[in-house]
């Protein structure tokens, strides 16, 4: 029997006609090491370094360390149930997290997943977490103001939108708080805030939720939480998770704010994960690129050219330091990068005055291009009273016989140092702000016992809001300061008519 060659080639033919490509190849490594929220695995020579690896068990992992036999994976979630001889495999995708207007108003981890308990999040949108920060071509200079509602940073350190302003000192000094009433200052201000809270108690993040949704803060918030019963790969990724959700809305044209509480727990953590990869630990036994770790996370803050949206994202970022010590390894490093420091001081914390920043250390490198000229106009000395009254404060204790100048000095310092104070979740608006630092620096406060003036402040802004509107109207729309004759003359009438407590 005979085999035509016609009828080989038909076959061959129909073979082919029915062939379904299912061939797929997937490189795969092997588990050589687990532990502490690290595995090692051998096999997976072409891996991309923080390339996503899946584990046969479900979980994920980032590539870390690229050696020559093995690689070294931070393990994001639970490592307990993953074992040596596991098979690990690539995934071929950088890590990334969901982002999108879905998002805004939820409680996530830094994976992205839901943990407020409200069911998914509906967004098919990702972006990698880790991204170039916008060139120098990229950006514009910072200009636009981001007003935080609080009278001693508005007036002494004027934050902009896109600038980098660090929030630093102790534990218990009121950071957390001037981050979120700088959130709540956002309402109908067209910004989108972004909460990064790294190893913060989970009691403590739940209040802070609560205090932004009983002001109707959650409404533009998005709040990602990496407890600290996490491992620490988590608060690792925390706030590049937090950034990349940001970066969605800012090359979007939108303006946002994004806090990290606090960058000094970030360090610590991968600082952990660094030493258990076995990289060579450096001063305080941090690795040679902590510095990296920081720098291009902030530097992706940025205020955008007009041809790429002029959107913006600032960044505060809040670091703890120990005993007040600036100097230590991380707050230096973190110094360095942004664009300006609020100090807050223990001592004046304690002693009542809130929020406690030290007016002679804090500054911000924007300056005045982000004020709006009514607010430069009347703050204009107020540092320099400050200084000079601080100083002047501790000559005074010991001298009983001072001549006039110097009572004047002390008297006016001690009504700017009251007038500075805002209680807690109480931000103002701009064009009250200004108001009553015209007032001070006017000189019609020196006049009023400095246990009143809380008291002449909330009903100077009652006074005005119901016999001045149009000035507050004018400060609100221009950002310029209303007709000199008619604000003085508003002030000096209700100065003579405030009646001071016996």
């Amino acid at each position: 029997m005979s085999i035509k060659a016609e009828e080989i080639s038909a076959l061959i033919k129909q073979q082919l006609a029915n062939y379904q490509d299912q061939l797929k190849v997937e490189e795969v490594g092997t588990v050589t090491y687990v532990g502490d929220g690290i595995a090692r695995a051998h096999g997976l020579d072409n891996v991309m370094s923080s390339e996503l690896l899946e584990f046969s068990n479900g979980s994920y992992g980032i590539a870390q360390n690229l050696e020559t036999n093995d690689v070294g994976i931070i393990v994001l979630g639970k490592f307990d149930d993953i074992r040596e001889g596991d098979t690990v495999k690539r995934t071929g995708r950088i890590m990334e997290v969901p982002v999108g207007e879905a998002m805004i108003g939820r409680v996530v981890n830094p994976l992205g997943q839901p943990v407020d308990g409200n069911g998914p999040i509906k967004t098919d949108k990702t972006r990698p977490i880790e991204s170039p920060a916008p060139g120098v071509m990229q950006r514009q200079s910072v200009s636009q103001p981001l007003q935080t509602g609080l009278k001693a940073i508005d007036a002494l350190v004027p934050i902009g939108r896109g600038q980098r302003e660090l929030i630093i000192g102790d534990r218990k000094t009121g950071k957390t708080s001037i981050a979120i009433d700088t959130i709540l200052n956002q309402k109908g201000q067209n910004m989108i805030c972004i909460y990064v809270a790294i190893g913060q108690k989970e009691s403590t993040v739940r209040t802070q939720v609560e205090t932004l949704r009983r002001f109707g803060a959650l409404d533009y918030t998005i709040v990602v939480e990496a407890g600290p019963s996490e491992p620490a790969p988590l608060l690792y990724i925390a706030p590049y998770a937090g950034s990349a959700m940001g970066e969605e809305f800012m090359y979007r044209g939108k303006h946002v704010l994004i806090i990290f509480d606090d960058l000094s727990k970030q360090a610590a953590s991968y600082r952990e994960i660094s030493l258990l990869l076995r990289r060579p630990p450096g001063r305080e036994a941090y690795p040679g690129d902590i510095f990296y770790l920081h720098s291009r996370l902030l530097e992706r803050s940025a205020k955008l050219s007009d041809e790429l949206g002029a959107g913006s994202m600032t960044a505060l970022p809040i670091i703890e330091t120990q005993a007040g010590d600036n100097a230590a390894y991380i707050p230096t490093n973190v110094i360095s990068i942004t664009d300006g420091q609020i100090f807050l001081e223990s001592d004046l914390f304690y002693s009542g005055t809130r929020p406690a920043m030290d007016a002679g250390a804090s500054v911000s490198r924007v300056g005045g291009a982000a004020q709006i000229k009514a607010m430069k106009k009347v703050a204009g000395t107020l540092r320099v009273d400050l200084a000079s009254y601080r100083e002047l404060e501790s000559f005074a204790q010991f001298g009983s016989d001072l001549d006039e100048a110097t009572q004047a000095k002390l008297n006016r310092g001690r009504r700017t140092v009251e007038v500075l104070k805002q209680p807690l979740h109480q931000p103002l608006p701009a064009e009250k702000q200004v108001i009553i630092l015209y007032a001070l620096t006017k000189g019609y406060l020196d006049s009023v016992p400095v246990d009143d003036i809380l008291r002449y402040q909330n009903e100077m802004f009652d006074y005005f809001e119901s016999s001045h509107a149009d000035l507050l109207e004018t400060i609100r729309t221009t950002g310029n300061l209303p007709d000199d004759e008619k604000l003085s003359a508003a002030v000096k009438a209700f100065s003579d008519g405030f009646v001071a407590n016996k």
